[in-house]
């Protein structure tokens, strides 16, 4: 039950992430649906940390949209990349690499945490309000005055009844039901019964992808190369660092090189399909702990929930509003903050708390 439990809440939370981050690389909504489908399988089935749900991330999506401009939207020579990325990785994870991970210090840890946690809750500002999402936190605060007078006022009060739903459905209930999918189960319907002017997640595809053929051609190598390194670096740290926050979360040990072996492998299928690589994700990987998963097949349950609402319930999907979403991705960002250090800090040595400002800072900011 926690494993379904687990893997069906983190399917709730992953399908807008997949298609807004593929949205967000220039491969379309469908590449980081498939992405999380392809990677979340094969990495919980191949990988080495039990509870990891794997899919796009942030810093994937970032260096993907990269290699989309640099390869002039060239879907063979971008699967090349992407193919070449999962072989690196799958090197790193044989030449025994991701050990060395483990010797990142907690404060580090602490504010990589803290961070993603502060910036998944300010991303959701805009759409909390009924208006356009943004990537750059900065800007969003920066024009935030100006946004809260054009707010949606409908937009505000489902986003609000979302939070609320989500902060005090007690724990009990939680149990047996993810308290995300109560949100949508309620507010969804809400929504289109009171017909409410507000956005929803559009059209998701509905069908299976087209098989693509990577090509590697001379003139070409000199750039895909350093982007594929690049993928594959920023995925090992991704996803180690989300291991270790499991581990932290569930008392238990992953093995890095398996991990590492498991996200090279998934992340060199997805090529194939045309879809985004990604890595370990630390939202999606806390929300499945937190819902009661404890092992491989929750991740697996999250990719199979994926796959079936892609062919089946895309029109259901459809309908769901992103005030609702962001409502619950607020939740999410709260629960990432490492409060921990954040009660300890007075006791603290002075330059482990400067060492997670520091990294929080680079982590919100950059």
């Amino acid at each position: 039950n926690g494993n379904l439990f687990g893997g069906m809440t983190a399917a709730v939370i992953a399908l807008p992430l997949g298609l807004a981050f593929g949205v967000a690389s220039g491969l379309g909504p469908s590449a980081g649906l498939y992405g999380a489908i392809i990677l979340g399988f094969m990495a919980a089935l191949f990988g080495g940390t039990e509870t990891q749900i794997s899919g796009p991330t942030g810093p994937m999506t970032v260096v993907v949209a990269a290699a989309v401009v640099t390869l002039h939207n060239d879907l063979t020579l971008i699967a090349a990349t992407i193919f070449l990325a999962g072989l690196f990785q799958i090197v790193f994870s044989i030449a025994k690499i991701g050990k060395f991970v483990r010797f990142i210090p907690y404060p580090v840890i602490s504010g990589f945490m803290s961070g993603i946690g502060i910036i998944i809750i300010v991303l959701q500002i805009n759409p909390y309000l009924g208006l356009q999402g943004e990537a750059s936190v900065l800007h969003i605060l920066l024009s935030l005055p100006q946004n809260l007078f054009q707010a949606n006022a409908e937009a505000v009060v489902l986003a609000s009844l979302a939070l609320v739903i989500v902060l005090f459905t007690p724990h009990s209930l939680g149990k047996w039901l993810p308290v995300p999918l109560i949100a949508l189960v309620i507010l969804t319907p809400l929504s289109l019964f009171l017909n409410l002017s507000v956005a929803t997640i559009g059209d998701i595809p509905s069908q299976l992808p087209d098989i693509v053929s990577p090509a590697f051609t001379l003139q070409y190598v000199e750039l895909i190369v350093p982007l594929a390194f690049t993928l594959a670096v920023l995925g090992t740290i991704d996803s180690l660092l989300t291991s270790i926050v499991a581990d932290s979360l569930t008392q238990t040990r992953h093995n890095p090189n398996r991990e590492l072996f498991g996200q090279g492998l998934g992340n060199a299928f997805c090529a194939f399909v045309g879809a985004m690589p990604g890595a370990g994700a630390t939202m999606r990987t806390v929300v499945n702990i937190k819902s009661g998963g404890t092992g491989k097949l929750s991740g697996m349950f999250h990719a199979v929930i994926l796959l079936l609402i892609v062919l089946f319930f895309a029109p259901l999907a459809d309908e769901i509003p992103l005030a609702v979403l962001s409502g619950i991705l607020i939740k999410v960002g709260i629960d990432i903050l490492d409060c921990r250090f954040l009660e300890a800090w007075k006791d603290s040595a002075r330059h482990d708390l400067a060492i997670m400002v520091t990294v929080f800072l680079v982590t919100v900011i950059v």
